[in-house]
């Protein structure tokens, strides 16, 4: 019997072991007792070898997203990577595509690699953010802890650190609404945690600017530019005189359409997207668009991280405020 019987036995990697023969901190209660109970069971005795691996930090973060291809993703991923090279740690990256059955495959195969901490990049990862869709990252956070970029969910282990997605879209809309806008559409392409929270800010700006709440201008789109824009021309009676989105991608598939119809920006139409990406210069005019902060969020997650492994207390939830960075797609 060694310590890879033992922690198949008891559902954990071999870094959980060793850490319980040490009686680590990251360890939480109910791991440790779960653990030597199966070391009792099995007359279990902790050889040099396991004892070790508890004494020496493989230096190793474990990062999962859904898709590097996505832009916001890969630069998440690189801001992550330069962040904790400067501590000395190495990552492995998984990328878990957005099926709830490939990530939480992919957590369990990062768990494996004996890591020190585990980093999860977007809300996809706690789906609705009930019991049934964020069980799997609660037990995760019983063996090493989870660090959540954009996601919300209140649990021991698991720290949140998120851009104010609420606030920069009630802020954009009242701006807009302060210029004189009166039908704004909203575009988004997710119900994931982030982009609900985003188009809350969005309905409360409109209300509390004296502005109704239509359901017809709230649009859910695949953010594919061209596909926005033809999605746009098909709509018979949509009148809107500004637009937001949750991507910048999705905010320019409305400037394309609204250029084809021949309507200037941004005196017919004040345009916002959403992550100031390289996407917001590259088009004409260029994009006005909320800035999520990525390297920020990514440093703060790396430097809270860190503090944390060193065995001191951190907040469960940091919040980054954005910022609106304006270009010629509006009068702000």
């Amino acid at each position: 019997m060694n310590i890879y019987d033992i922690a198949a036995l008891a559902g954990v990697s071999i870094a959980t072991v060793s850490r319980v023969v040490n009686d680590s901190p990251k360890v939480s209660e109910k791991t440790k007792a779960k653990v030597r109970a199966v070391m009792e069971e099995q007359n279990y005795t902790p050889n040099v070898f396991a004892r070790g691996l508890g004494l020496n930090s493989m230096q190793t973060v474990g990062i999962i997203c859904p898709d590097v291809a996505d832009a916001y993703m890969a630069s998440a991923v690189a801001y992550l990577e330069k962040r904790l090279r400067c501590y000395g740690y190495d990552c492995i990256l998984y990328c878990s595509g957005y099926e709830e059955k490939t990530r939480k495959k992919a957590v369990k195969l990062i768990l494996n690699k004996r890591v020190d901490a585990l980093i999860l990049v977007g809300s996809q990862y706690i789906g609705d953010g009930g019991e049934a869709d964020t069980r799997y990252l609660k037990e995760a956070s019983e063996e090493v802890p989870v660090f959540l970029i954009n996601a919300y969910v209140r649990c021991d282990g698991i720290y949140c650190v998120l851009a104010d997605g609420y606030q920069g879209m009630y802020d954009a809309v009242s701006r807009l609404a302060d210029e004189g806008r009166k039908r704004i559409l909203f575009l988004y392409d997710s119900n994931s945690y982030s982009a609900l929270e985003k188009m809350q800010g969005y309905e409360d700006a409109l209300r509390d600017n004296g502005l109704h709440v239509e359901e017809s201008l709230k649009i859910y789109m695949k953010n594919k530019i061209q596909k926005v824009r033809d999605f746009l021309f098909v709509q018979e009676n949509l009148e809107f005189d500004a637009a937001v989105a949750t991507e910048d991608g999705l905010a320019v598939g409305v400037v394309k359409y609204v250029r084809q119809k021949g309507y200037s920006i941004p005196e017919d139409v004040s345009i916002i997207g959403y992550n100031n990406s390289e996407l917001a210069v590259c088009c004409e005019p260029e994009l006005s668009s909320v800035d999520s902060r990525g390297e920020a969020l990514c440093r703060t997650a790396v430097d809270t991280m860190m503090t944390l492994l060193k065995g001191k207390n951190v907040k469960h939830k940091i919040v980054v405020p954005c910022k609106l960075v304006k270009r010629r797609s509006t009068n702000l």
